[in-house]
Formats: C-alpha cells, structure tokens, sequence
C-alpha cells in the first residue's frame, strides 16, 4: 500500500520529526514568552471592547445628526416650544412687576395723605404726630394680628442712683491703680 510513491513507514517518521520539531519550537517559545503573550492577548481584548463601545456611540451620533438635519419640522417645533416658554416666563415677570409698581404707588399714596394729614394739623395748631398715626392704627387694628407691648411692671435691678462710673455706691470694693514711676525697693 503505497500513496503517492512513499512507502507507508516513512511517511510517519517524517510527521513525527515535524511533530517534534513543532513542539520544541513552540514549546520554547511558549517557555520564553507565555505569560508576555497571554496578557498581551487580555490587553487586545479590553482594548477591542472599549474601541467597539466608542465607535457604535459614534455611529449612533452620527445617526441621530443626521436624523435631525433631515427632520426640520422637530427643529421648529422645538424652537416654538422655546419661544412659547419663554414668552411665559416674560408675562409672568411683567405681572410681577405691576404689583410690584402698584404696591409702590400705594405706598406713595399714603405718604402722600400723612403728609397732607399732618400740614392740616399743623395748621390747626395740633399736634401732627398724635393725629397722623390714630388714622392709621384704626385702619390697622382691623387687619393686623400685631399686639402692641406694653411695658411690664417689673422692679429695676439696682436703684435709680446707681452709676457704675461715678465711684460711690458700689459695695466695700474700691479699686486703685498702683503707683506710677519705679518701684521703690530698697534704697
């Protein structure tokens, strides 16, 4: 039995020598390099992750621009949407600021009348203060929850001739300051 003009014994010496030398050539250069090759291997494959990641979010980008710059009538619509809130926000600021005015002017209003109340008086020959501030706090005693305080009864701590600065009257404690220029020692 012979296959391609070899004899059948020498075909497998051969393959084994290959064989042999293959697993000495490898085996070496896996000795010598293995665990160079396996993390090199690891690295490439974290590598190739992230790459893939990054570029489908790209491509991703790239679709949705695309999809924008086709569609117009999104863009519109959100430009509308913008204006539309912010001409809102714009009403509600210019509504704020006529209360505000309104309550300005109020103000000034009854300024105006307490001056007016108090020439008036002043021309009378009264007092301009007493008269000027019963209107108001009529007008306020209806609408306002503020109780005025009244002064409380309580007796003074110390006396009425008590002053800390004069000197007197302040208990068996007197304090002097010492003497002025060098000590006198001994001579």
């Amino acid at each position: 039995m012979e296959l391609d003009g070899e004899p059948l014994s020498a075909r497998p010496a051969l393959e084994t020598e290959g064989l042999r030398f293959l697993h000495v050539t490898v085996g070496s250069l896996l000795a010598t390099y293995g665990w160079y090759i396996v993390f090199s291997c690891i690295l490439l494959y974290v590598v190739f992750q992230k790459l893939s990641t990054r570029l489908r979010a790209l491509r991703q980008r790239q679709l949705d621009r695309a999809a924008a710059a086709v569609e117009p009538d999104v863009v519109v619509k959100r430009q509308e949407a913008l204006a539309a809130a912010r001409l809102k926000m714009q009403e509600e600021l210019n509504a704020q600021v006529e209360k505000h005015k309104e309550k300005l002017r109020q103000l000034e209003e009854e300024k105006r009348r307490q001056k007016i109340e108090m020439w008036d008086s002043m021309q009378e020959g009264k007092s301009y203060k007493g008269n000027a501030k019963k209107p108001q706090e009529e007008d306020n005693s209806g609408t306002s929850s503020v109780i005025p305080k009244r002064k409380s009864d309580r007796k003074p701590l110390r006396g009425g001739g008590y002053n800390p600065l004069s000197g007197e009257g302040g208990g068996t404690c007197s304090w002097r300051p010492g003497r002025r220029g060098p000590s006198s020692g001994g001579s």
